[in-house]
């Protein structure tokens, strides 16, 4: 009995070794490749959670200066966030916020800088998008109006969408171009919800095309 025993144990080591000696390689690879995956991924996750917590502690240091309305240090914080953390949504938030308190300090150049970067490196498509609009009303002000339209065409988000006509119209109106700028007004308009209080600026531009306004349209009609 014992001996039959033995057999068959010596029958399952046997096939056992042929198994291995058949597939051990591929398993041991298999299995390496998977502990390196859940190796790195425990990496990524420790990291994304180090640089997370450094990227938040230099944005407070950016948000002193810009409280304190120091351009140059709050410009250089954004650039140190720009230069360690530019994927993370701390670096996009400090270049459009030091890119309004350059142009409030005259800092025109600077602005369109700091603007220019999140259109092209931001990290999500809003902020890139609202980058592209404010460096469009920069490049208006400059009278550079075919960079402001290359700007504006490069929004692609739905919620943008009225803006960029506002903004367009605005560029047609310096142009001199009242039968467009009235037409992008209007398509603004159409796109801005009647709770907001933007569509009374851009009834007002409308207006000074001599298209009536919600609020006169109803007093004339009592």
């Amino acid at each position: 009995m014992a001996s039959h025993l033995d057999l068959e144990e010596q029958e399952q080591l046997d096939q056992l070794k042929a198994f291995w000696k058949r597939w051990g390689n591929l398993i041991t690879w298999v299995l390496t490749a998977v502990l390196a995956v859940f190796a790195g991924w425990q990496y990524w996750q420790y990291r994304e959670r180090n640089q997370a917590a450094e990227a938040a502690a230099m944005y407070s240091e950016f948000d002193r200066a810009l409280t304190a309305q120091d351009v140059d240090k709050a410009a250089a914080a954004a650039a140190d966030l720009r230069n360690s953390y530019a994927k993370t949504g701390y670096a996009s938030q400090a270049s459009l916020q030091v890119a309004k308190l350059q142009f409030d300090k005259s800092k025109a150049d600077d602005a369109k800088a700091s603007l220019s970067w999140v259109a092209e490196q931001g990290s999500e498509t809003s902020y890139r998008d609202l980058a592209r609009l404010r460096l469009a009303g920069l490049q208006l002000d400059a009278k550079a109006y075919d960079e402001a339209n290359k700007t504006l065409d490069a929004i692609k988000s739905p919620e943008f969408a009225a803006l960029v006509a506002d903004r367009r119209g605005d560029a047609l109106l310096l142009q001199d171009k009242r039968d467009a700028a009235k037409a992008e007004y209007q398509k603004a308009l159409a796109g801005i919800e009647k709770t907001q209080d933007y569509r009374r600026v851009v009834e007002a531009k409308l207006a000074t095309l001599g298209v009536p306004t919600a609020v006169e349209t109803t007093g004339a009609a009592q």
